[in-house]
């Protein structure tokens, strides 16, 4: 098991503690990362971009000029695609970018970042974040504190006072575990999770 340290809100270290390594000590799986991001992003689109196509746009019924005498080319409507205002070729229409990933390829991969961040020593457990009101000021400081700059925190459950005081600090994200994915964690240079958080993870995933 991988011994981790716990710090207070100033920075010091109170106490050390065990990583499960069936969580925090896998071996990577570098395509199933990938593939989790990719479902993520991909699942974040709304997918209701729409364009009308030729049959769409009003208008038009009427042949422009007859077919031949005129001197022009031949058209058949002022809606065809090639005439300002016409319909758009092979228009976008809504559609459903979801992908999907089976639970245990889920699992792996959050595991598999998890385990990245404690090796590249980016995961700082912390002993309580607990703030009794909003205030981003403080926060900022119990960051600093930490040495944690673009950090995702992560708490056993959501706090709302410790929510209104990240949301204003740039490239800062508050969550509670049963939200963490694999895109924020990567998007995030460091990992800043409570020791609450940490066993509810383990709990979870036993």
């Amino acid at each position: 098991m991988a011994k981790v340290s716990v710090y207070n809100t100033d920075g010091k270290e109170v106490e050390t503690i065990d990583l499960s390594d069936n969580i925090f000590g896998v071996e990577i799986n570098e395509t199933l990362v990938h593939k989790a991001v990719v479902a993520h992003l991909a699942n974040r689109r709304q997918g209701t971009q729409s364009a009308l196509t030729r049959s769409e746009v009003r208008g038009g019924g009427k042949k422009p000029w007859r077919q031949k005498g005129t001197g022009h080319a031949r058209q058949g409507s002022i809606r065809a695609p090639q005439w300002t205002g016409g319909g758009v070729v092979f228009a976008p229409k809504p559609r459903d970018y979801a992908q999907k990933m089976n639970k245990r390829e889920k699992q792996i991969a959050l595991f598999s970042v998890l385990t990245s961040k404690v090796q590249d020593e980016k995961l700082i457990v912390v002993d309580n974040l607990d703030m009794d009101t909003p205030k981003t000021a403080a926060f900022v400081k119990v960051l600093g504190n930490l040495k944690a700059d673009k950090a995702l925190v992560v708490t056993s459950e959501k706090n709302d006072n410790l929510v209104l005081s990240a949301r204003n600090i740039p490239d800062v994200k508050t969550v509670p575990t049963n939200s963490i994915n694999v895109y924020d964690i990567l998007n995030h240079d460091a990992l800043v999770i409570t020791k609450d958080a940490v066993k509810a993870i383990e709990e979870v995933y036993a």
